[in-house]
């Protein structure tokens, strides 16, 4: 597994190696050429503070992963993946703050509390059909899950590996570990 480190906690790569994955970790300048010359079984895009739209080196570089290997993206990785996808960010008014987020899994219809600390989102809209929307904020509605099958790439808004927090959310690392054994 390789994890490009976009400003990510170290709780992520420690979820990772209890799956049983070997963690490789390069920076967010890393290149596609660079990450695949590692030979990952998947890519973990990490997540990280701030505006995402100017980080046109990460997109790039998640464009030329597409494809090629599972991806799966938290937080600012999430929305990066959402814009090599294609679809756009706009900032929030008040952005999502705290461990008590209520976000509907519309695979499985359950609620799951989550830990939030961001201030952007995707629009919904600007996804290709292609691109399913997993999981929505209930309190406003916003994108909170995206999955392309036919990429094999997965993104969620919130910290899935929060510690202290609630874990409702910690089967999206097994989910991952599924998509890499095929």
């Amino acid at each position: 597994m390789v994890a490009i480190d976009y400003g990510m906690k170290w709780n992520i790569p420690r979820h990772l190696r209890q799956l049983g994955c070997r963690v490789t970790v390069v920076p967010g300048t890393a290149t596609a050429e660079e990450v695949l010359s590692h030979e990952p079984d998947g890519v973990f895009l990490s997540n990280g503070p701030g505006d995402p739209r100017p980080l046109d080196y990460a997109i790039e570089t998640i464009r030329g992963l597409l494809g090629q290997k599972p991806i799966f993206g938290i937080c600012l990785g999430h929305q990066l993946l959402g814009l090599a996808l294609g679809g756009d960010i706009y900032k929030l008014k008040f952005g999502h703050r705290g461990a008590n987020q209520p976000v509907l899994n519309r695979d499985t219809g359950r609620v799951e509390i989550t830990t939030q600390n961001h201030g952007f989102a995707i629009e919904a809209e600007s996804l290709g059909e292609e691109i399913e929307v997993t999981h929505v904020n209930l309190n406003d509605q916003t994108v909170e899950g995206i999955r392309s099958r036919s990429l094999g790439a997965i993104g969620v808004q919130y910290h899935p590996e929060a510690s202290a927090g609630p874990h409702d959310s910690h089967y999206l690392f097994g989910d991952f570990r599924k998509m890499l054994l095929g």
